[in-house]
């Protein structure tokens, strides 16, 4: 029987939270060169232009993700992490799922993500590209490099 999660805006008081993105944030800068990592922090993330979503199984957190809007018509995800507790449980796919919809919901046209390469990236970039993002050119204030990948998913 599979888990069941639900998921809810984030709520930054809950040490699990900030624990996550602790994690979330280091495992950014040990695979990823220096200059490279574009992850926020939190006071990042507490931008009125993001929301952020945490991922529930009872009263653990299982992940968190978040959606920038660049314009009224662009939008970005943004610091996805799965609690290593629960990888492969279908966190990911669940949040994933969410943030597309929500941006749907509030009018986005296109969504977009930066991610790096090499294999800590692998299940992000084959999960991302099952639900239809596909390889594309920088966007926003990133620049092209030999290390990121940018994709592009029209909604």
């Amino acid at each position: 029987m599979s888990p069941i999660f639900t998921i809810h805006p984030a709520d930054f008081s809950n040490p699990q939270t900030r624990d996550l993105l602790a994690l979330h944030l280091a495992g950014m800068h040990d695979n990823t060169p220096a200059g490279h990592v574009f992850a926020l922090d939190l006071s990042g993330l507490m931008a009125p232009e993001i929301e952020v979503w945490t991922v529930h199984q009872l009263d653990r957190i299982a992940g968190i993700g978040a959606l920038k809007r660049l314009n009224d018509q662009e939008g970005e995800l943004k610091s996805m992490r799965t609690h290593p507790d629960f990888l492969r449980q279908g966190v990911a796919s669940a949040l994933l799922d969410h943030l597309i919809h929500r941006a749907r919901s509030v009018g986005m046209k296109t969504l977009s993500l930066e991610t790096g390469r090499g294999a800590s990236f692998e299940p992000a970039l084959a999960l991302y590209q099952t639900r239809g993002f596909q390889p594309g050119e920088a966007f926003g204030d990133y620049q092209a490099s030999e290390f990121s990948h940018f994709f592009h998913l029209t909604l």
